[in-house]
């Protein structure tokens, strides 16, 4: 045989994808933003902010000066816990906010689902147990089940977790931590008492508990007072992580977020951090630091949040004439979602093609449940009230309206 001549060889099939992503899959939120991109949908599916109501032109002026001034440094690679003129702007806010922060508490990470991730890799062995709210926001199923978690739902009712409930849930099933949203949550709406939170903090105290407290929305509130964030207890100071998010107050895109937590967690989410991406984009960091100090972020946020809250009154006066009767829904009071009960009879996930026949889309919420959905989740639906002007929303309402209301096919 000449060395140009080859035998063949049959081809090996190469080796299989980890059971854990064959376990967990892709988010269903982004597969139905997928089926659901025609441009005549009206979208109440996504969670994505309004994109008319970025400061585009003071982004880009931020950005204009940091690679006209200092290209060398945007450009350039940077340390793991991120800028250091980010995070002390970052403290400064936390600060005011009512948690005395330094510039050495935070973690700066590329978006606040990074964060998620590196606390999942820094404290969970596959098989540790995780508690979350029920219902509870997708993609934290998806972190903590990616890392081998046993995710468990702690009962509530409007004002989020039961203390009780998740007292008997700690001492019989010794999670690592609870993962919750306690402000506008996603994908309720609701918002955790100041009551309820001083409580999950004291049944974390005394049993010993991370609870790693999400907070991406928090800014967003439309009506009512800010409550104090359940890391600014003091029985949870010790063992509380505190999430944030550009993601909704500035722009999404940057894919900025940070974490504050104790020295030796910190520490260790930034190990992790090291071998996910080194970094998060210095140019990013940057410009967002600089835009902290030319413009004034909280007048931006009180303009997106009073847009969205005339979104949030279209929507609350156009579901009872879209809605089957004895259907009830949230008032959520900042935030971006509502979450709407049909009556039993409905299933939205079978509903949902249907819906999209008439150019107007939702999330089930189904897939925002721990485990196997119990029967009164079928009926359950997630609403974003934020990307649609009212006239939209009004106009997506009556086609909701008449998908629900049309005869269910003949099987």
């Amino acid at each position: 045989m000449s060395l140009t001549q080859h035998a063949t060889v049959p081809a090996a099939p190469v080796p299989s994808l980890a059971a854990r992503i064959r376990a967990i899959g892709g988010s269903p939120v982004r597969d139905i933003l997928a089926v659901t991109a025609r441009p005549e949908v009206v979208n109440f599916a996504g969670g994505l902010p309004a994109p008319e109501l970025f400061d585009a032109e003071g982004i880009a002026a931020a950005y204009q000066a940091v690679l006209t001034q200092t290209p060398g440094r945007a450009l350039q690679y940077a340390t793991t816990e991120g800028e250091p003129v980010l995070r002390a702007a970052l403290a400064e806010r936390t600060s005011a906010r009512g948690l005395p922060t330094g510039p050495d508490d935070l973690l700066v990470t590329t978006g606040s689902q990074q964060a998620l991730s590196l606390l999942a890799t820094a404290l969970l062995e596959p098989g540790d147990t995780v508690l979350v709210e029920d219902p509870c926001y997708l993609a934290a199923l998806q972190a903590f089940g990616l890392a081998g978690a046993r995710v468990l739902a702690v009962p509530g009712d409007g004002h989020g977790p039961d203390p009780e409930a998740l007292a008997e849930l700690v001492v019989r099933e010794r999670p690592k931590l609870l993962y919750t949203v306690p402000t506008f949550q996603n994908p309720t709406g609701r918002t955790m008492s100041a009551g309820r939170r001083a409580a999950v903090a004291e049944v974390a105290a005394r049993h010993g508990l991370w609870i790693v407290e999400d907070d991406p929305y928090g800014e967003l509130r439309f009506e009512g007072e800010r409550l104090p964030w359940i890391a600014s207890y003091a029985a949870a100071r010790d063992r509380t992580v505190l999430l944030g998010s550009f993601s909704k107050v500035m722009a999404p895109g940057l894919r900025l977020g940070w974490l504050r937590a104790p020295a030796a967690l910190r520490r260790a989410c930034a190990v992790a951090k090291q071998a996910a991406d080194l970094h998060t984009p210095t140019v990013n960091q940057l410009a967002a630091a600089r835009y902290l100090a030319d413009r004034d972020l909280d007048a931006h946020v009180r303009r997106v949040a009073g847009a969205y809250r005339e979104r949030r009154d279209a929507m609350l006066a156009g579901l009872p004439d879209a809605l089957p009767a004895g259907s009830r829904w949230t008032r959520p009071a900042g935030g971006m979602f509502l979450w709407v009960r049909l009556p039993a009879a409905y299933d939205t996930t079978a509903l949902l093609p249907r819906v999209v026949r008439h150019d107007v889309a939702y999330v089930p919420g189904a897939p925002f449940y721990a485990g196997t959905p119990g029967a009164d989740a079928r009926s359950t639906m997630r609403l974003c009230f934020v990307t649609q002007t009212p006239d939209t929303i009004g106009e997506g309402l009556r086609r909701l309206g008449e998908a629900l209301r049309e005869p269910a096919p003949r099987g």
